[in-house]
């Protein structure tokens, strides 16, 4: 069960040590026996439980349900709404939301997700409070048929002819990039580089050369195909990245690890990017147009 917001799930815990603590020294008026108090406690620490369980339950399931709605705000040109089990798309097809399995494990969910899956967890614009936990990557779990019905294929060419060049950091040399234009994503990427450019001279190293944007190839480890593939990503310089597989991708746990200053990943979040600093299986360099995530406010 993956945790919805780890945040109320510490406060409920902190609440039922206090209680459970208050029980075992007699403050809370009990009959004084050790018996009674110990079971007491017993049932007490069960209760929290079943508590904390059922919110992790129904967090996770509203924000699936949620984030399908929020796929038809975020992508009018192609959806237009959601009926039962279905997401109903512009030109009459439809596409299931659950594929009806039992709950997935982590492995399970990035390699085999239905549309619901990718908002397992919610992702939280603004300045992070503290480091991922366990497998809290939002916005890493994607249905490859959904955007290979949005954007195409690019092993069947259908990608490379919706891509257009950006300037990238035009007043620092930064060349040119390529990204789709479905769903106005280079255009949002030029509204990106324009506060970019904003931004004091230190900055710009994080910025330039850049790593990459469209490439036709899957995820490394996996046979998922990568946001890169659709047009969509952007990877900024190497240099002051840190990826979770460089240091020593069969640590565990994972050490976290970052560079990027805020204030760029502010900038991308107000266009509808997320940042691949926020997971556990941190990818500091990234940025993906994935505006369906982005809905939820700190």
């Amino acid at each position: 069960m993956q945790i919805y917001n780890n945040g109320l799930r510490a406060f409920i815990q902190s609440i039922c040590a206090v209680i459970f603590g208050k029980i075992q020294s007699g403050k809370l008026g009990m009959v004084n026996n050790t018996l009674f108090m110990s079971i007491a406690a017993v049932i007490y620490i069960f209760v929290c439980e079943v508590v904390i369980f059922l919110h992790e339950v129904y967090a996770t399931e509203a924000t699936r349900a949620s984030g399908v709605t929020d796929l038809v705000a975020a992508y009018p040109d192609f959806i237009i709404g959601v009926q039962g089990n279905n997401l109903l798309w512009r030109d009459g097809s439809k596409m299931n939301i659950d594929d009806g399995l039992p709950a997935k494990d982590f492995a399970t969910l990035l390699q085999h997700p239905d549309i619901k899956d990718m908002f397992f967890l919610p992702y939280i614009p603004g300045r992070p409070i503290a480091a991922p936990q366990l497998n809290e990557d939002p916005g890493r779990v994607r249905n490859e048929a959904f955007f290979k019905k949005m954007y195409g294929d690019c092993k069947n060419g259908e990608v490379l002819k919706r891509l257009r060049d950006v300037q990238w950091m035009p007043s620092h040399q930064g060349g040119t990039v390529k990204v789709t234009t479905i769903n106005h994503v280079a255009d949002e990427l030029e509204k990106v580089v324009r506060e970019l450019e904003t931004l004091p001279d230190d900055s710009v190293r994080y910025l330039i050369p850049n790593a990459g944007t469209y490439t036709c190839r899957t995820i490394a480890g996996s046979e998922q195909a990568s946001a890169h593939s659709y047009g969509i990503a952007i990877d900024i310089n190497t240099k002051y990245s840190n990826y979770w597989r460089w240091p020593n991708p069969k640590s565990d746990p994972i050490t976290y690890k970052n560079q990027i200053p805020f204030q760029i990943v502010d900038i991308f979040e107000r266009h509808g990017f997320i940042w691949g600093g926020k997971w556990y299986h941190f990818d500091t360099m990234h940025f993906e147009y994935r505006p369906e995530l982005l809905t939820i406010r700190p």
